[in-house]
């Protein structure tokens, strides 16, 4: 079965409409039929959308309230931008959603988003992959809420590492999250960021530790729409890329003799066994 629909699933990023994406806000303003959740979108998205478009808020709506919509977007040839927060691609349902369009003939595409955790990164004015310092970035949450986690996907786990960690959907449970923090082997000094809001008009950031996660996420009186970043990378300076050095070659540009011969010691005493 095919159909001359279209569904968009579009990522509205954190919350401010202007950091939408040009595709993101082309598709909205093309679509005959919209639909948001006001409990997770601003408003102010809509400012894209046509005058006549059929604008649905599906915050109260279960899957099976949204499918007639698609149904009637497959049977009408109609297009349909439907908005998630963030980035389609974490924690936002699409997938069944997609199962469900393809099986109605629909043509799907996504809209990439900006994601909370980039954006609370960009507030704070922190790079989460520090040289020597964090080289990779872990999204999760807690585990034992609504929706199960597979086995071995535990806060404590991940925090082994000793990387930089975002935690979406948590902060109603802080005390539980500070606590796999450090039984995962975080000190309790650990630089954290706890974000409400990220880019809305009530927006709240605040630093503290991983020792005191619990404490300020309390005082703040916070539950909800609230991200975790945790890690060394969050204060560390003094570290230097390689991809900037005057040492580094790329296909773009030749390094600088002197300033090779030091980045090649430098690296060489990386891989030096005590």
């Amino acid at each position: 079965m095919t159909s001359d629909g279209t569904v968009w699933f579009v990522g509205a990023g954190p919350g401010a409409a202007d950091l939408l994406t040009l595709r993101a806000a082309r598709v909205i303003s093309e679509a005959d039929i919209v639909i948001w959740a006001a409990s997770l979108v601003h408003a102010d998205v809509l400012d894209h959308a046509r005058s006549d478009a059929e604008i649905v808020d599906s915050s109260q709506l279960p899957i099976e309230g949204v499918l007639p919509l698609y149904q009637r977007a497959a049977e009408q040839g109609l297009t349909v931008a439907r908005i998630h927060s963030g980035d389609p691609a974490l924690w936002g349902a699409v997938q069944e959603q997609l199962d469900l369009c393809r099986a109605l003939g629909l043509a799907v595409e996504i809209v990439p988003g900006v994601s909370s955790f980039t954006a609370v990164a960009a507030i704070i004015g922190r790079e989460l992959t520090v040289p020597e310092v964090a080289q990779s970035v872990i999204l999760t949450r807690l585990e034992g809420g609504k929706t199960p986690m597979p086995p071995g996907e535990r806060v404590r786990d991940f925090a082994r590492h000793g990387t930089t960690m975002a935690l979406f959907l948590s902060a109603a449970r802080s005390g539980q999250v500070q606590a796999e923090l450090l039984a995962g082997g975080y000190p309790d000094d650990t630089p954290a960021v706890v974000a409400y809001q990220a880019t809305w008009p009530d927006e709240l950031v605040v630093r503290c530790t991983v020792g005191t996660l619990e404490a300020t996420v309390k005082q703040h009186k916070l539950w909800k729409h609230t991200l975790f970043l945790v890690g060394p990378a969050l204060t560390a300076e003094g570290t230097r890329s390689h991809l900037y050095h005057p040492g580094h070659f790329h296909t773009f540009r030749r390094a600088e003799p002197t300033a090779r011969a030091e980045l090649r010691r430098a690296r060489a005493g990386e891989t030096e066994t005590p």
